[in-house]
């Protein structure tokens, strides 16, 4: 009974929304000049630091594993909520800088690529600088979206690095073999069934092999050419400051084959300005953007019981996610990653 009664109030609530929304739809539209609703994540502006100051620098987080789909309740993926935080603050006059705090392993090739792309885009435009400031874990993809920063800090013990790219796939026919199941595969073309795990290894042709290979080399590239703009277009915006920032090593490209560095060997080799803290991360922002005292604030995202009521409605959500601390990406076969080792299992 208690169930049904609860149930009975959502129902109700949710009524009276509809309605709400109805009629606020209706009034607008009645209303002289266009109408239109801004779609993404609605932010509310948190004071993490209140310094008593005019001007703010706003920190963007990038936590766990890179992914372009849908991550929260209110159905918008990483990207987008990244997207809207950085279009917030390039909209705010008041906030002279960001600060890009980054505890991840990296993940999906498209997802970082496309927070990379913002990133870049908002300095470029809003003429604002950003700092990474690494936390524990800023490897792989990690690192890529940390590349086009104007300044990068990292503790002397995060783990960064992992430049490279990854592609799995299971191969399960030997299991298939000894139960006895025989698959029929019909396809229109002869690599349709490219890392197919049905398949007989022997199967798998040089060609098919030298192809998957080309796709990783050509993103790999890809991730390199990253780092090696971003830095050097970096080192060229900081060389009249005091310190200025690291410059990427002769032999940097050597060191870009996966391997994992500490932050302190990735200053040396130049992937990162210098090592520090959050604070020193805080105090290098306000020095790119000469400023003083500054508040720091973050976008937290903003939830009502519409979004409840939309997860309900979406056909995916089919299962219950319980949370047990700890997180596993789910890796899927023929994707590229841009992930750490130590996330790959």
């Amino acid at each position: 009974m208690v169930l049904a009664i609860i149930l009975f109030l959502l129902l109700c609530v949710s009524l009276l929304w509809n309605v709400g929304s109805f009629f606020t739809g209706a009034f607008l539209r009645a209303r002289p000049g266009p109408y239109y609703r801004v779609a993404g994540p609605r932010l509310d502006e948190i004071v993490r630091e209140d310094n008593s100051a005019n001007v703010k620098v706003a920190v963007i987080r990038v936590e766990g594993i890179i992914t372009g789909r849908v991550t929260d309740q209110g159905g918008y993926s990483m990207v987008e909520v990244i997207k809207a935080q950085l279009k917030r603050a390039a909209e705010d006059n008041r906030v002279r800088a960001v600060i890009l705090r980054v505890d991840s392993p990296g993940g999906e090739v498209l997802a970082s690529d496309e927070i990379y792309r913002a990133l870049e885009a908002f300095q470029r435009e809003s003429r604002k600088p950003v700092v990474a400031s690494m936390g524990s874990l800023a490897a792989s993809g990690g690192y890529y979206v940390s590349a086009p920063c104007r300044w990068i800090i990292a503790n002397e013990l995060t783990l960064t690095g992992s430049i490279g790219v990854i592609m799995s796939s299971w191969n399960y026919r030997g299991l298939m073999d000894k139960l006895g199941l025989l698959p029929e595969t019909y396809k229109s073309g002869e690599f349709k069934d490219m890392l197919s795990g049905s398949r007989e290894p022997s199967s798998i042709t040089p060609e098919e092999r030298a192809m998957l290979r080309a796709i990783i080399q050509e993103t790999y590239a890809r991730f390199k050419t990253v780092v090696r703009e971003g830095r050097e277009h970096a080192y060229e915006l900081n060389k009249e400051l005091r310190p200025r920032g690291q410059r990427l090593s002769d032999d940097w490209a050597s060191y870009a084959d996966g391997r994992v560095l500490t932050g302190l060997q990735a200053c040396q080799l130049g992937f990162v300005d210098g090592v520090g803290s959050f604070d020193d991360a805080v105090s290098q922002a306000r020095t790119l953007a000469g400023i003083g005292r500054a508040n720091v604030i973050e976008y937290q995202q903003r939830y009502d019981i519409s979004d409840l009521f939309r997860l309900f409605g979406q056909s995916e959500a089919k299962t219950v996610k319980v949370e047990l601390g700890l997180e596993v990406p789910k890796l899927e076969a023929g994707r590229l990653y841009f992930l750490s080792p130590t996330y790959v299992h």
